[in-house]
């Protein structure tokens, strides 16, 4: 083996992030769903012959750290039975998956009858079956209500298709052009994927390759090494709450504890809730990647995203907890729960790297779902992710309207999701005095409002959070408004819990505003000229400037003198 040239490290290393990204702009324009192609809810990956992870798209960070728990079963499942032409599928949550809707496509790559390395593709289907449509009801008590369970399973079998798998697929999805539309264009993904990395392979030889992969990984662990070394050596704890399973509103506790020394990092958390009726419980897979992505998004960007990165990091999380969930227990809504893992990872970093830290933002997304079916009988599916806010940062206002930093994720487009089913977005926009006040602002709140215009009406799914425990500010900013939820008939306007499955008629709305980001620093140190700004734009209101900010706005100008004597009291929101 020759040694190992930088400049060749480096061009590999790019090529494979090259490669991943292709794939999931394959799956983007060959998906089915909007759920796959507008909201972008999936991800690409790359592994080497081991399986080891070498890269990941700039797709969904929640699935970064369960790609190798998969490969893992289906690499334990079929040991000597693998073969070129083998396509494999999984989605059990206790047998390498994440929650039911999230379907694995695994395809070998080959080099005559050499194993050379994986391609895999991650995709959140529209259906899976279940006693509800969406199959991710919060209201679910067991896996077994929440849809069909796949195993690790050959979808192709040296290259023959198992129509057995796609027929039974077909006959127990509500949706199956769609999800199986989808599944075409994960394999699709790991297909072009496939051609990328034997290119590679003829380039440079496998041997040389895989010599490169490993230094690759080891670069990565380095590299998060050095970053972890610089942070203070001690034990950083926080405790985050979710509102309830919707079953108990008792608060669920999420508590972190994150002890550093030298250049590990242990992530305990010993002191959570136990596991929950509803469907909200994480799987350690799960709970391992939000772990894993909030790290991640502390350290230097360039820090490739593959294997490397989870060696520093130990995990541990009972069992039989919401963060660590046993079988039977449903997990189909357990992205509220993996949120507020991140935010109680971000609320103990904040004491690590507090000049990198955000405060909480809206609690990740919602999930509202309506369904029902046509004139023509045709179900129709509508599973609308709703993404929020970021939290004021050290050094600038929180972020309107984005994805949380958990995801990488869009909001369906309204035009998208009225062409394609009978319901009407009727509002969609900004919430005033919601963003948590600060030296810089949390982002605003967004609201939909949906209408339901089938002739039979459907049922409404809702999975929310926030609606209690608002995000928490940070260095003395203020937390954000709560989540709220209403039912719409008529004239009146019914609250909401924030998770529901109930019918609704035709011609019943239903709005969903979602909770404000939190602040970051002292509001009194926030620029009246910032906060004039935010009264002309329509973003807080002339009490709200004078409340939280002790800023009087008379007209469209700062009243400086009332100002300056306002604030010198402590400002309104003190008592002054």
């Amino acid at each position: 083996m020759t040694a190992r040239d930088p400049i060749t490290l480096e061009l590999i290393k790019n090529a494979l992030s090259s490669l991943v990204d292709e794939m999931a702009y394959t799956v983007i324009q060959t998906a089915h769903s909007e759920i796959v192609k507008d909201v972008m809810d999936f991800s690409t990956a790359c592994c080497d012959a081991q399986g080891r992870m070498l890269a990941q798209g700039k797709t969904i960070a929640m699935h970064l750290g369960a790609v190798p728990e998969a490969m893992e079963a289906v690499q334990a499942e079929f040991a000597g039975d693998i073969n070129p032409g083998d396509v494999f599928t999984l989605n059990d949550p206790y047998e390498g998956g994440m929650h039911l809707q999230d379907v694995f496509i695994i395809k070998p790559v080959f080099t005559g009858e050499t194993l050379a390395g994986w391609m895999v593709a991650v995709a959140h289907q529209t259906d899976m079956g279940g006693r509800v449509p969406g199959s991710n009801a919060s209201d679910s008590t067991e896996i077994y209500q929440e849809g069909i369970r796949i195993p690790p399973l050959k979808l192709y079998d040296r290259g023959e298709r198992n129509d057995t798998i796609i027929r039974f697929m077909h006959k127990n999805v509500r949706v199956p052009g769609r999800v199986l539309g989808d599944w075409g264009s994960q394999l699709a993904a790991c297909s072009l994927g496939e051609k990328s990395y034997l290119e590679l392979v003829e380039k440079y030889g496998l041997e040389v390759l895989d010599d490169y992969f490993s230094a690759l990984l080891d670069y990565s662990e380095q590299m998060m090494r050095a970053e972890i070394s610089a942070w203070p050596d001690g034990s950083y704890e926080f405790t985050d709450y979710l509102d309830g399973d919707g079953f108990d509103e008792t608060p669920i506790p999420i508590k972190v504890t994150l002890h550093i020394d030298g250049d590990s990092l242990v992530a305990d958390y010993t002191g959570s809730g136990e596991q929950v009726t509803g469907a909200i419980n994480s799987t350690l897979s799960f709970t391992n990647s939000c772990t894993y992505l909030s790290v991640r998004c502390m350290i230097r960007e360039d820090i490739p995203n593959n294997a490397g990165v989870f060696r520093p990091i130990t995990i541990k999380a009972p069992e039989g907890t919401i963060v660590n969930v046993v079988s039977p227990g449903a997990v189909a809504a357990r992205a509220a729960t993996g949120y507020r893992i991140v935010d109680a990872m971000f609320g103990a970093l904040a004491q690590i790297v507090p000049d990198r830290v955000p405060a909480a933002g809206e609690g990740g997304n919602t999930v509202a779902s309506l369904s029902g079916r046509r004139e023509d009988r045709s179900p129709f599916i509508v599973v609308d992710m709703l993404c929020g806010a970021w939290g004021g940062r050290p050094n600038a206002d929180g972020v309107d309207a984005v994805t949380n930093p958990s995801q990488n994720m869009s909001n369906t487009p309204i035009e998208v999701l009225e062409a394609q089913h009978p319901v009407r977005v009727e509002r969609y926009g900004l919430v005033r005095d919601t963003a948590g006040a600060g030296r810089f602002r949390g982002g605003m709140a967004i609201s939909r409002q949906y209408r339901m215009l089938n002739e039979g009406g459907g049922l409404l799914q809702l999975r929310s959070d926030r609606s209690h425990h608002a995000p928490w500010g940070l260095e003395g900013g203020r937390p954000g408004h709560v989540s709220l939820n209403f039912l719409l008939e008529g004239d009146e306007e019914k609250p909401l819990p924030n998770k529901v499955t109930m019918s609704i008629p035709k011609g019943t709305g239903v709005r969903h505003q979602m909770a404000g980001a939190g602040g970051f620093g002292d509001p009194l140190e926030r620029d009246p000229g910032a906060v004039l700004e935010d009264v002309l734009d329509d973003r807080i209101s002339r009490e709200f400037a004078r409340r939280e900010y002790g800023v009087v706005i008379d007209g469209d100008a700062i009243d400086e003198q009332a100002t300056s004597a306002l604030r010198d009291a402590g400002g309104a929101a003190s008592g002054a």
